[in-house]
């Protein structure tokens, strides 16, 4: 579970990128971010991973404050950020390897972890390659798996669909719902809305900075009754 407890973050004297956000991401649903850009999206995703520090506010990984507490926060969640060019110089299998000794994972753990998921990727036989002869779809596929390989309880995804072929992003999903059915949580942001209706057990909506909507689809289509889908609504709340 995350809890953001009323959380801004300016930057400079008068740009406020998020304000007084405050929303949960409970454990067992798969609650979708979504918000027009520059709605303050991505400073919120830094916030909750540590890479940035809110001016006011707190926010909780599993009870574990991500200020406060940051070494054990960090260990309870696996992020994924939207840009995977990073370790481009070492091999598929060296930086599933790396990522694995920085979170002590055992080797016969990691071992069956990186089969299992190299095959559902479909990168099985590029892992003895450098990451940067991957594609960006490829590059996405390692640094999932790299962010997963500790099975952390609270899943953050940064547009991860991007540059997924079809069958990697079906497979993605599948996963996605499977963690979620287990218990745990996943936060991913998009901007596919069709993506977010049909996969989301929950959403949340940020425009200007601050947050305008949590909770279900349902819940969010009662609240307009006259519009048919995600599209329609988002277009409204945010254009406003």
């Amino acid at each position: 579970m995350i809890t953001i407890d009323h959380i801004t973050k300016k930057f400079g004297q008068d740009k406020v990128a998020v304000k007084d956000a405050a929303w949960t991401i409970p454990d067992g649903a798969i609650t979708g971010f979504i918000g027009p850009n520059g709605a303050g999206k991505t400073t919120t995703l830094k916030m909750i991973t540590g890479v940035l520090k809110p001016d006011a506010g707190q926010i909780l990984i599993n009870g574990m404050d991500i200020v406060k507490q940051p070494v054990k926060a960090k260990e309870q969640f696996g992020f994924v950020s939207d840009t995977p060019d990073n370790f481009l110089r070492l091999k598929g299998i060296e930086y599933l390897n790396f990522m694995g000794d920085v979170y002590e994972v055992p080797v016969r753990e990691r071992t069956r972890f990186i089969t299992t998921y190299a095959n559902r990727f479909g990168i099985e036989q590029v892992l003895g390659d450098k990451i940067l002869s991957y594609s960006h779809g490829m590059r996405q596929k390692e640094m999932i798996m790299g962010a997963l390989i500790h099975s952390p309880s609270v899943w953050i995804l940064d547009e991860p669909m991007t540059g997924l072929d079809p069958q990697a992003s079906f497979e993605l999903k599948k996963m996605m719902r499977e963690h979620a059915d287990s218990g745990k949580s996943v936060l991913f942001s998009t901007h596919v809305l069709e993506v977010a209706e049909k996969l989301c057990d929950q959403v949340v909506m940020i425009c200007k900075g601050k947050i305008q909507f949590q909770g279900t689809l349902d819940q969010l289509e009662s609240k307009f009754p006259e519009d048919t889908d995600l599209e329609t609504i988002f277009m409204e709340m945010t254009w406003q």
